[in-house]
C-alpha cells in the first residue's frame, strides 16, 4: 500500500533529489518547496497546492498530480513520462524547457503558458486550455488535442504532426511555419470550409 498524507502544509522544506516512491498526498500544501532533481514513481498528487515549488531537473514516471494547482513554479528540464495531471492549473510556472511523454493531460489549464521549444509526445491533452499559449518551436507529435482551446496561441515553427488537429481554427492561431502531415493538412482544409472532390 502507499505511503498516504493527507491535509499536510510543507513550507520552505529541501527535498533536493528527494525519492518518493509509491506515494500517495491528498489535499496537500507545497510552498516554497525545492524538489530540483527529485524523482516521483507511482506516487499520486491529488487535489494538492503547489507554490513557488522548484522542480528544476526533476523527474516523474508514472506519478499522477490530478487536479492539482501549480503556482508560481519552476518545471526548468522537468520530465513527466506516462504521468496523470487530469484538472491541473498552471499560472505563472516557468515551464521551459520541460518534457512530457506519454500520459493523460486531459483538461489541464496552461492559458497563456510560455511553452517555446517543449517537447510534448503521444501524450493525451484532451479539452486542454491553450489559449493564448506561446508554442513557438514545440514539439506537439502525436498528441490528442481533440477539444482543445487554442485560441490566439502560438504555434510558429511547431511541430505538429500526428496530432489530433480537429479542434485547431487555424485562422485564430499564429501558425507560419508550423510542420503537419498529409492527413492534418486535409482536417484544416476542412476547416476552413474547402470540399474535396
Amino acid at each position: 500500500m502507499p505511503e498516504l498524507t493527507e491535509g499536510a502544509t510543507f513550507r520552505h522544506e529541501d527535498w533536493y533529489a528527494e525519492e518518493l516512491v509509491d506515494r500517495h498526498f491528498v489535499g496537500c500544501e507545497f510552498f516554497h518547496v525545492d524538489l530540483t532533481e527529485a524523482v516521483s514513481q507511482r506516487s499520486v498528487f491529488t487535489g494538492c497546492t503547489f507554490g513557488n515549488v522548484r522542480f528544476n531537473a526533476s523527474r516523474h514516471v508514472d506519478s499522477a498530480f490530478t487536479r492539482c494547482v501549480f503556482t508560481r513554479c519552476n518545471l526548468f528540464e522537468a520530465e513527466f513520462t506516462g504521468c496523470k495531471l487530469v484538472g491541473s492549473t498552471f499560472d505563472q510556472c516557468d515551464l521551459r524547457p520541460f518534457a512530457v511523454t506519454g500520459g493523460d493531460w486531459s483538461f489541464v489549464a496552461l492559458p497563456g503558458a510560455d511553452l517555446r521549444g517543449v517537447r510534448l509526445t503521444d501524450v493525451r491533452m484532451r479539452e486542454v486550455d491553450l489559449t493564448g499559449a506561446d508554442l513557438t518551436g514545440a514539439t506537439v507529435t502525436g498528441v490528442d488535442l481533440s477539444g482543445a482551446q487554442l485560441h490566439s496561441s502560438r504555434l510558429t515553427g511547431a511541430d505538429l504532426r500526428g496530432s489530433d488537429l480537429t479542434a485547431l481554427d487555424p485562422t485564430v492561431v499564429e501558425r507560419a511555419g508550423a510542420r503537419i502531415d498529409p492527413e492534418q493538412a486535409v482536417v484544416i482544409a476542412q476547416a476552413l470550409g474547402f470540399r474535396f472532390a
